[in-house]
């Protein structure tokens, strides 16, 4: 049977409207909002307790285009803003796992102002642990960036850095604000650590979390994910 289509219009869709909030089709965020909906349940429904774990399920809807992206002191979160590429370490995680990585995760104790580790899917290690070989780590920021190019080791990210071998490869994928970026002893330590035989995952252009729009962001998780399990492969 044949379907006479003449004449009709076609359908274009266009991006969800300033304050519209459409529905998760394709269920990118839907891990964010179960924990929203865990904890409102667990804490009898007093959103007050549960505003991480909101700001969490906003901040995925607006990267993933489910809503407009707006300043979190307009949503009334201004006191809860952190590093939207530290924030990504979860999604991180979870996409290495689903490509059957192991992956370990060390914080910095600037990281742990903004990342929640007991939500992390994988073993965290901090300063004060004794630390052990690890996976991956993300983001960089400029004053990791440094430290590792000058050689510093004053907290484990940088000891396990110094430590590293060699002969295996490192990613590092930095993250930081535009003027940072464009910033010329940047790109001197970017080009000592790939000097040294690390991989870097370049930061991408869009608008930050400061306001700023230019280069400065992490790249993108599938971007990381497509570049480890290529490496993993013998393919890079």
């Amino acid at each position: 049977m044949a379907s006479n289509t003449f004449g009709q219009k076609t359908f274009n869709p266009a991006p969800p409207a300033k304050g519209s909030f459409p529905l998760d089709h394709e269920g990118e965020c839907k891990r964010f909002m179960l924990r929203y909906m865990i904890c409102l349940r667990e804490n009898n429904n007093q959103n007050n307790k549960c505003r991480e774990v909101s700001k969490d399920y906003l901040d995925c809807r607006m990267q993933k285009q489910l809503m407009v992206k707006e300043d979190w002191a307009k949503l009334g979160f201004g006191d809860l803003v952190g590093s939207v590429a530290t924030i990504k370490v979860n999604e991180l995680v979870d996409q290495l796992k689903i490509n059957n990585f192991e992956v370990q995760t060390i914080v910095t104790k600037s990281a742990q102002h903004f990342l929640k580790t007991d939500r992390i899917d994988c073993k965290v290690w901090s300063d004060e642990d004794e630390w052990d070989v690890w996976k991956d780590r993300a983001p960089l920021d400029a004053n990791s960036l440094a430290k590792i190019a000058q050689g510093i080791c004053d907290n484990l990210l940088t000891c396990t850095v110094r430590a590293w071998d060699l002969a295996k490869p490192l990613l590092f994928c930095p993250a930081m604000n535009t003027h940072m970026w464009n910033h010329p002893l940047t790109a001197e330590h970017i080009n000592k650590l790939k000097a040294f035989g690390y991989i870097e995952i370049p930061c991408i252009s869009k608008t930050l979390i400061c306001g700023d729009s230019g280069a400065g962001a992490m790249a993108e998780i599938k971007t990381i994910v497509n570049q480890v399990v290529n490496l993993s492969k013998g393919k890079v």
